[in-house]
C-alpha cells in the first residue's frame, strides 16, 4: 500500500517476474504432464514390434557361451534373446536394470545368469524357483537353457512382477514358468512351496546369512541353493555359518565364473541336508535386531 491508502503501481520488474514465474509454473505443468503421457503409453508385450538386437550382442553372446562350456539348448536361444528385447524396452519407462548396452547386458545378465547351467544340469535339476526375480535374471534363462520341467519367478514389486509376467508370455514359457508377486517370507509360509523346490537361485538379493534364511526354507532336502555373488567374499561366508548350521543347509562350496569381465563373479552353492525348522524365514524386522 502507498501513503494515501492506494495500491502500489505494479513496475516493469514486478511485470517481468510474475510473467516469468507465470512461465516456469506452465513449463513444469508441460512438463508434468508429458511424462505423464509417457507412463500411460503401454509398454510393449509383442517382442515382434521391438528392434532386433545389435551384432555386438550376439557376439558377446557366442564367445561367453563357447568359454562356459555350456550353452542352452538351440531351441532357447530365440526366447533368451527375445527377453532381452523386452528388458530393454521396458527399462525406458521401468527401471529394471542400469544396464542399457545389449552387449553389455548379454555379458552382465545373460551369460552371468547362465554360469550356473553346468551346475544345475550336473544335478539333474529341472525345477528352479529365482528368489527376487527383478528383470527375470538368472531365473528365465536357466529355465529356457536347461530346459526346465518348472520354474517359479519370485518378485515382490509388484510392476517388476508385471514385466515378468509379459516376458515369460512372449517367449512362449507361460505354462511352465510362473510368476509369484510376493515376499518370500509368505511363500515359505505356503505348505505346498516349502521345501518343494530342487533349486533356489538367488542373485543380488541379500547378504548370504539373510539369503540362507529366505531360500532354504523353500529348498528341499537334497537340494541346493545357488546364489550369485561378487569377491571378496570371506566376511561374508563367516558371518553365514551359524545360519547354514541352524537353517539345515551343508557344505557350502564357492565356484568361480571363469568369464571375461565377470572374473570377481562366484557363485556359492549350499546344500541342503536337513529340514528347516519352522519358525523360519523370521520378518525382516526380526531378523535384523536377532541375526542368526
Amino acid at each position: 500500500m502507498n501513503r494515501t491508502g492506494g495500491e502500489q503501481p505494479t513496475t516493469v520488474g514486478q511485470r517481468d517476474n510474475d510473467h516469468a514465474g507465470s512461465g516456469a509454473r506452465a513449463t513444469r505443468s508441460s512438463t508434468i504432464k508429458s511424462v505423464e503421457a509417457r507412463e500411460r503409453e503401454p509398454l510393449p508385450t509383442r517382442v515382434c514390434e521391438l528392434p532386433d538386437l545389435p551384432p555386438e550382442y550376439a557376439a558377446t553372446l557366442d564367445a561367453g557361451l563357447a568359454a562356459l562350456g555350456a550353452a542352452p539348448a538351440p531351441e532357447a536361444r530365440p526366447g533368451i534373446d527375445d527377453h532381452v528385447r523386452l528388458l530393454l524396452a521396458w527399462t525406458e519407462a521401468i527401471n529394471l536394470t542400469a544396464i542399457r548396452d545389449p552387449a553389455a547386458v548379454a555379458r552382465e545378465h545373460v551369460l552371468d545368469s547362465l554360469s550356473a547351467l553346468d551346475l544345475l544340469r550336473s544335478r539333474g535339476i529341472d525345477e528352479l524357483l529365482d528368489l527376487g526375480s527383478g528383470g527375470g535374471y538368472p531365473g528365465l534363462p536357466l529355465a529356457l537353457a536347461l530346459p526346465a520341467h518348472r520354474a517359479l519367478l519370485v518378485e515382490s514389486v509388484g510392476k517388476k512382477a508385471r514385466f515378468l509376467e509379459t516376458a515369460v508370455a512372449a517367449v512362449g514359457a507361460q505354462e511352465w514358468v510362473g510368476v509369484a508377486t510376493t515376499r518370500a517370507e509368505t511363500l515359505a509360509a505356503d505348505r505346498r512351496q516349502r521345501e518343494r523346490w530342487q533349486a533356489v537361485v538367488a542373485r543380488a538379493v541379500a547378504p548370504l546369512a539373510d539369503l540362507l534364511e529366505l531360500a532354504l526354507p523353500l529348498t528341499r532336502i537334497g537340494g541346493v541353493l545357488i546364489a550369485w555373488k561378487r569377491l571378496p567374499l570371506a566376511e561374508e561366508l563367516e558371518r553365514a555359518g551359524p545360519a547354514l548350521a541352524v537353517l539345515g543347509g551343508g557344505r557350502l562350496e564357492v565356484v568361480p565364473t571363469m568369464l571375461a569381465g565377470l572374473e570377481d563373479h562366484v557363485l556359492v552353492v549350499v546344500a541342503k541336508i536337513r529340514a528347516t525348522p519352522p519358525g523360519y524365514p523370521r520378518l525382516p524386522a526380526e531378523r535384523r535386531r536377532r541375526p542368526l
